[in-house]
C-alpha cells in the first residue's frame, strides 16, 4: 500500500508516490534574483514543497542586486525542491536554483542528471537570465523559457526573443508563477520540447 505524506501545518494527508511510479524526471528552475522560482515550485508542487529560504538582512546589501525587488525579504539559500505526477509512471523532481550570483556556483551540482530546465525571467529585467540561458546552453540542457506575469509594460514573444537572442527552436511561454494551472503549462511545455529534443535522440533498442 502506498504510504501518505502528513503535513503537520495543516493536518491534512499529501499525496503519496504511486508504488507504479518507475521514471523520475529531474527539472531545474532557474533564472535571476526575485523572479518567482520558489513561488513557481510551492504553487505547482503536489507535496509540501522543500524550500530553504532566509531573512535577507542588511550584510546582504553589498552584494545582493536588489534592483527591482527592493520589496523582496526572503531569498533561497541552497534550492527549493518539489514534486508532480504526470501520469502513473512518471513523475517530474522540480529543484529551484538560488537566483543571487552569489549562489551560482550550486548551479552546476543542480544541472547534474538533469533532463530540462525552466528559465523563469521577469520582462522588466531581461538581462538577469543571461547567465542562466549561457550556463544551460553550456552543459547541453534543452529548456524552454517563460516570462513571469508582474502586471508591467507588456512585451511581445518577438521582443523577448530578440533581447535574449533566443532561437526559435527554444519554446517561449507567458506564465503567472502563482497559479498552479499555469505553473502546469510551463512544465508541460518543457516535456513536448524534451519529447522532440530528447526522445529522438535515444538510440532505438535492438531485438
Amino acid at each position: 500500500m502506498d504510504s501518505a505524506i502528513s503535513d503537520a501545518s495543516s493536518g491534512r494527508r499529501l499525496p503519496a508516490l504511486r508504488r507504479t511510479a518507475d521514471n523520475g524526471l529531474k527539472i531545474v528552475i532557474v533564472g535571476g534574483f526575485g523572479v518567482g522560482k520558489t513561488t513557481m515550485v510551492r504553487s505547482v508542487s503536489e507535496i509540501r514543497p522543500l524550500n530553504t529560504e532566509e531573512t535577507m538582512t542588511r550584510a546582504g546589501e553589498a552584494v545582493d542586486d536588489t534592483d527591482g525587488v527592493a520589496a523582496k525579504t526572503a531569498t533561497t539559500v541552497a534550492f527549493d525542491f518539489g514534486r508532480i505526477s504526470l501520469d502513473a509512471q512518471n513523475v517530474l523532481y522540480l529543484f529551484g536554483a538560488p537566483g543571487q550570483e552569489r549562489f551560482w556556483f550550486l548551479w552546476d551540482r543542480l544541472f547534474s542528471g538533469t533532463l530540462g530546465a525552466v528559465v523563469l525571467l521577469d520582462t522588466r529585467r531581461l538581462a538577469d537570465s543571461w547567465y542562466a540561458i549561457d550556463r544551460l546552453e553550456h552543459h547541453g540542457t534543452p529548456f524552454v523559457v517563460a516570462c513571469n506575469d508582474f502586471g508591467g509594460p507588456a512585451h511581445t514573444a518577438e521582443q523577448v526573443r530578440e533581447a535574449l537572442d533566443l532561437p526559435a527552436t527554444v519554446p517561449l511561454v507567458f506564465c503567472d508563477a502563482r497559479s498552479r494551472e499555469s505553473s502546469k503549462n510551463v512544465l508541460i511545455s518543457l516535456v513536448q520540447h524534451l519529447q522532440t529534443t530528447v526522445l529522438p535522440q535515444t538510440p532505438e533498442s535492438t531485438p
